[in-house]
């Protein structure tokens, strides 16, 4: 698969099968995440992985009391006591800051952004978890992860197998508010 084939290819998907990712695959996860673009190589990042599937359910659990008043399609996951908001992966990867510089949070998610094309490129798909933040910014969860307290979770992503491909979005072309010649 080419570049642009995994760029097109890429969804967010919500709906995974119970094959576990094996550590193998995510070793080449992570490769290709260090891979990543990174202001003045400071190569900011730190990763987390969390296969655990009782420590996904605490975390997720955890992060569906925070959630400050959700709005839209994201609502009617957290709203449902039966829901996961990592839709049941069974991998959570955690791409956390280290306070390298101003821009660590650019460089994950640079990081990030390699990690889910390779997944794509595998076979797999991934899908960020924004909700997932305040619950891995607290302090009992950071100890358990064993993340330190001056580096920060920034891209949470779940990785697995899809049951389903989701069709594509729709995007808009792109916005140009200035092209001099």
């Amino acid at each position: 698969m080419s570049v642009l084939e995994a760029i097109y290819a890429r969804r967010a998907t919500r709906a995974y099968t119970s094959q576990q990712v094996d550590k193998p695959m995510i070793l080449k996860l992570l490769d290709a995440a260090v891979h990543a673009p990174t202001a003045i190589h400071l190569e900011p990042w730190a990763f987390v992985v969390i296969q655990n599937r009782s420590l996904l359910e605490r975390i997720c659990e955890r992060a569906k009391e925070l959630a400050d008043k959700p709005a839209g399609a994201m609502h009617r996951v957290l709203a449902n006591p039966s829901s996961h908001i990592c839709h049941d992966a069974g991998t959570l990867i955690v791409i956390c800051a280290k306070p390298l510089g101003a821009f660590v949070t650019a460089d994950c998610w640079l990081a990030a952004e390699n990690l889910m094309l390779a997944a794509t490129s595998l076979g797999l798909a991934t899908c960020p978890i924004g909700y997932a933040l305040p619950a891995l910014g607290e302090l009992a969860f950071k100890e358990e992860l064993g993340i330190p307290r001056d580096v920060t979770a920034v891209a949470p992503i779940v990785i697995g197998y899809p049951a389903m491909t989701p069709p594509a979005s729709v995007r808009r072309a792109p916005e140009i508010l200035a092209w001099k010649e």
